[in-house]
């Protein structure tokens, strides 16, 4: 049993690893803005879920291209993370000005980050041939840094290459005072919410292939 990651998160494929898995990985041309138009969806939760929908059944759609067996069976996971603030949806920030920005808004606060995962039982025998998905959202509190912190951290890049703006596992570790609900998820992939959803299939995380 093998996982398909429809994301080219770094982040997301050492999370998966470093539980034990050993997960292939096809980057989804999804392209986001049109996705979220299309359903015209605007609530934070939703906006990560139908993003996720959108990357897994993609990528599912494109097991061809993958270098494996006929009879491997594959699971596809997709995910998107939006972080929300004051009731509004943030994803990547469009460049330095926009990071530095909402990192005075976010410190000394805390917003909601919800990751939204989408799986699609693609194994060809014995398979459910289900497509589900569930949404993991982790309260993260925000220190309370000055201005020369933000400068510094927004001048690394780190921000705009993530949603919200901020990393729990890298450079922006620091800034994070702590989280409340799934941690992992604040990375990018709940393993747990992963774990129930591959139960509702008939899969244990143990019949995972491992490296």
């Amino acid at each position: 049993m093998r996982l398909v990651l429809a994301s080219a998160s770094p982040a997301r494929l050492a999370l998966l690893r470093s539980a034990g898995t050993d997960p292939l990985v096809l980057v989804s041309g999804v392209d986001e803005p049109a996705v979220v138009e299309r359903y015209g969806v605007t609530d934070a939760e939703d906006v990560c879920l139908v993003l996720a929908r959108a990357k897994a059944e993609d990528v599912a759609g494109r097991l061809d291209e993958l270098d494996v067996a006929e009879d491997e069976p594959l699971l596809v996971v997709g995910c998107d993370s939006v972080l929300e603030l004051d009731g509004e949806v943030h994803g990547k920030p469009v460049d330095d000005a926009e990071a530095a920005a909402r990192w005075r808004r976010m410190r000394g606060r805390s917003g909601v980050l919800h990751t939204g995962h989408w799986l699609v039982d693609a194994r060809e025998d014995g398979g459910t041939g289900a497509t589900l998905g569930a949404v993991s959202s982790t309260t993260v509190r925000f220190a309370d840094v000055d201005d020369a912190e933000v400068e510094a951290y927004v001048a690394t890049g780190e921000p705009l290459r993530v949603a919200g703006a901020f990393t729990l596992d890298g450079l922006g570790g620091p800034y994070v005072a702590g989280v409340e609900g799934e941690p992992s998820a604040v990375v990018g992939l709940g393993l747990a919410t992963l774990r129930g959803m591959l139960g509702e299939v008939g899969v244990r995380w143990s019949d995972l292939r491992t490296p």
